[in-house]
């Protein structure tokens, strides 16, 4: 392990203690077929809705959740799901309590095993919790000297910002989550979704969509040259 691929272990250390080692993103997949408009969610996800473990959700059930103000953005996105398209968004949930989460949903098609696209899969993310002020200070005057000599993160950093409307400290708090669950470096997560900035697409709907995919495949290898 050098300097070049790592960062240092002083700087390991001031950066889980500024962003908080214990206390993670809290994530949990979900899945949706088209055919049958059945959603299936995680005991994690459920959670965050309010919902005791094992609920089964309904798309009724998971616009009943979403904050007024963010309600028919979701709907419309919703029902696109529902016609085959893919989902992706940044908004608010209200759980049983009355309590507002902030959430980033991640996703890419679902196939069967003949490459037909039956569905979507992927994740919400919890980003409530790093929205903390002391926390979002201290990174916004920390975090830029501690990885200015890794200028690839903030690359990517900035990306998840542009296309998921999060700020510095959530986008920062992703790429560590895809690091982490993945076991692969945060400076190669964040590499690899770089180098596949040019291929992504100018349009809306296909940028967040490239994007999905590039986040939740980038433990799989180099990006392809292609």
């Amino acid at each position: 392990m050098t300097e070049r691929d790592e960062v240092s272990q002083s700087e390991r250390t001031l950066v889980e203690r500024v962003v908080g080692v214990g206390d993670p993103l809290t994530v949990g997949p979900f899945r949706y077929w088209f055919g049958t408009r059945r959603w299936e969610w995680s005991d994690e996800v459920a959670r965050m809705h309010g919902r005791a473990p094992g609920t089964t959700p309904t798309t009724e059930m998971l616009l009943s959740h979403k904050h007024p103000d963010d309600r028919d953005r979701l709907e419309a996105l919703i029902c696109s799901v529902e016609d085959g398209a893919a989902f992706s968004s940044h908004h608010r949930i209200i759980d049983t309590c009355g309590r507002v989460r902030e959430v980033l949903v991640v996703s890419e098609p679902m196939a069967d095993e003949d490459g037909a696209v039956i569905g979507t899969q992927g994740y919400y993310i919890d980003l409530s919790s790093t929205a903390a002020d002391f926390r979002r200070e201290a990174l916004d005057s920390t975090l830029p000297g501690l990885l200015d000599a890794r200028v690839v993160i903030e690359q990517a950093k900035g990306a998840l910002m542009l296309v998921y409307g999060v700020n510095a400290d959530q986008a920062f708090g992703v790429l560590r989550w895809r690091s982490q669950e993945t076991n692969v470096k945060l400076r190669t997560v964040a590499e690899r979704v770089v180098a596949e900035l040019p291929k992504v697409a100018v349009d809306d709907v296909k940028l967040r969509t490239r994007l999905d995919h590039i986040l939740l495949t980038v433990h799989l290898g180099e990006p392809d040259p292609h």
